[in-house]
């Protein structure tokens, strides 16, 4: 009988077995599984989690008698990584490691690929010794290499400067009252994709993204671009782009956001989404026209942000139970009020991450959709075809939903479906623009809502902030003086048997004392006294003093108590919350 010959997949798959990574029933539940699918073994290993990458390159190297290589563990030289051009490295999955006289030791993801070995010994004039590495190690290491090569926004000044000094008439240059329109479109196309711009526009992004920003602003003014981001909630100055480079900054971000680069009067909205250290992230994009061209905010959405539930936003037991209560009720409608940029929209999102799942048809409706999360039907509102909240709303209320998620209730119509959703048996979660939980009953008898129809309706009304995080690094005691109480109107006795802090400042913090930021969250439960208030059109500040009399918290309580916890600061308190 002859002999059996196995697959490549089968040798490597015996070879795992033997070192002890898979068993033998695992391999034969494969191979059938292979047979059905005819997807190839070794992939099925890998999706299947059996082995980890890098114990199945090793396993590999020895059936292929390739010696395997750690590639996170290693530095490669840059004169080694610029033997190979960048484009042919990132094709076949290969990345040089180091160089012995005329060998070249080439990291590989398929040391089989024949064309791959050839192809590099034509280029490089070099014998090539192959090594196995896995192909995500090596994607990972070539996308360290290019983040190395681009590199950084002084060294992008100083290429434009040399070229400035190259040709002695480039700012000589004068453009005096040019209507927008003559701008040569083509030219301005050229320049978004030449290299510099290409390096500044990533360098931005890849920055504000490891700065931990949450918005990224470039705004243009008469001799100069400035540069912002917005990390913890204040604004900082960074190194500003060429002004030469404005035109052809904006037009590859609108390139990069699928919008008109022809369209320059005009605002225009978009979005990207890009991927840094292995990360995938939204970015909401916003143009606005402005005297000297056109200014760009870039809003960073990270999912990792969002909550998977809401035992894990860090609310005080009392605000947690009030919060849960509302959220598991059938019925009734949820307002989370605050500020822009206060997380609202995060914490809603967060109470849709517990409820998701196939039990329930939840419907959103938001201006624009912040956060894609699967299972969960989103609405984005077009006001320009006519797809505003009020018409979303009447059509998602005929398609069966259990759970409707509002984006912001900013008008009479809005507020009185969203009402009328709440009283017909569905539960829908909204925010508003107000300033405290009492607030938002009364902006929504300002917007028309018959009161009995408020009280019958919404079951929980929250106030948002949220408040820079103490940097843990460099983390202090401090001693405030008589004055911050004053200002506080608070009795310093509260703090007595409890240490306050405050940040030093240090490197890791950019010398600001803050890291990160944290959710507050004032939560007034609908009870009946309160609906008798809401009937009797009574002013938010007697509500608000019911409600703390019947075990709210308030936004200034809840700060208080995170000083207290030695998480915030008593300027922060002063900052962010008012003495009811």
């Amino acid at each position: 009988m002859p002999p059996v010959i196995k697959s490549f997949g089968e040798r490597i798959a015996d070879a795992l077995v033997e070192d002890g990574l898979l068993t033998t029933k695992q391999v034969d539940d494969l191979l059938e599984l292979q047979k059905k699918e005819g997807t190839r073994l070794l992939k099925l290993v890998i999706e299947k989690a059996y082995v980890t990458d890098q114990d199945m390159a090793v396993s590999m190297g020895r059936v292929l008698n390739t010696p395997p290589v750690n590639l996170p563990r290693l530095t490669v030289p840059a004169d080694i990584a610029d033997l190979l051009p960048r484009d042919v490295a990132h094709n076949y999955k290969v990345v040089p490691i180091s160089r012995l006289e005329n060998r070249l030791f080439l990291a590989m993801a398929d040391p089989l690929n024949v064309l791959a070995i050839d192809d590099v010994k034509r280029l490089t004039k070099l014998e090539i010794m192959p090594l196995i590495a896995p192909e995500k190690a090596i994607i990972d290491k070539l996308n360290a290499i290019d983040a190395a090569k681009s590199g950084s926004m002084e060294d992008i000044i100083m290429d434009v400067q040399k070229q400035n000094e190259e040709d002695p008439d480039a700012d000589k240059l004068e453009i005096s009252k040019e209507s927008m329109e003559e701008v040569n479109l083509d030219q301005l196309a050229a320049s978004s994709e030449e290299a510099p711009v290409i390096k500044l526009a990533n360098l931005i992004l890849v920055q504000a993204i490891k700065d931990r920003a949450s918005d990224i602003h470039i705004e243009p003014f008469e001799k100069m671009v400035r540069l912002r981001y917005r990390v913890d909630g204040s604004l900082v100055d960074m190194t500003p782009p060429p002004k030469q480079m404005q035109l052809a900054l904006a037009s590859r971000l609108k390139i990069m956001s699928s919008l008109d680069i022809a369209e320059r009067r005009l605002p225009q909205d978009g979005r990207m989404r890009v991927k840094v250290g292995g990360k995938d992230y939204d970015l909401r994009v916003s143009f606005l026209p402005t005297v000297h061209g056109e200014k760009c905010v870039l809003r960073v959405l990270d999912k990792s942000n969002l909550s998977a539930s809401i035992d894990k936003l860090g609310l005080d037991p009392d605000t947690f139970q009030q919060f849960r209560s509302a959220v598991d009720a059938p019925h009734g409608l949820i307002l989370v009020t605050g500020p822009t940029g206060s997380g609202k929209t995060t914490t809603l999102y967060s109470a849709l991450n517990e409820l998701n799942n196939p039990a329930y048809n939840i419907v959103t409706v938001e201006d624009p959709v912040e956060f894609q999360v699967p299972g969960i039907n989103q609405v984005p509102v077009r006001k320009d075809i006519g797809l505003t909240f009020a018409n979303s709303l009447r059509s998602i209320l005929r398609q069966d939903p259990d759970i409707v998620m509002i984006g912001e209730i900013r008008d009479t119509e809005t507020a009185e479906i969203a009402v009328e959703a709440a009283l017909t048996g569905h539960q829908v979660l909204s925010t508003m623009h107000c300033n405290d939980a009492p607030g938002a009953i009364a902006r929504l008898d300002d917007m028309g809502i018959a009161p009995f129809l408020i009280s019958s309706s919404v079951i929980l009304a929250c106030a948002q902030r949220l408040m820079r995080r103490i940097c843990t690094h460099c983390k202090e005691p401090v001693t405030y003086s008589a004055k911050m109480y004053q200002d506080l109107a608070i009795d310093p006795s509260i703090f007595d048997g409890f240490t306050l802090f405050r940040g030093r400042g240090c490197e890791r913090c950019k010398n600001s004392g803050y890291a990160g930021r944290l959710a507050i969250i004032e939560a007034m439960t609908i009870t009946d006294e309160i609906r008798k208030l809401i009937i009797a059109r009574a002013n938010t500040r007697e509500m608000g003093k019911i409600a703390i009399g019947q075990g709210m918290r308030t936004l200034r309580m809840v700060a208080l108590d995170r000083a207290k916890d030695g998480l915030s600061t008593l300027e922060q308190v002063l900052v962010l919350t008012s003495a009811h």
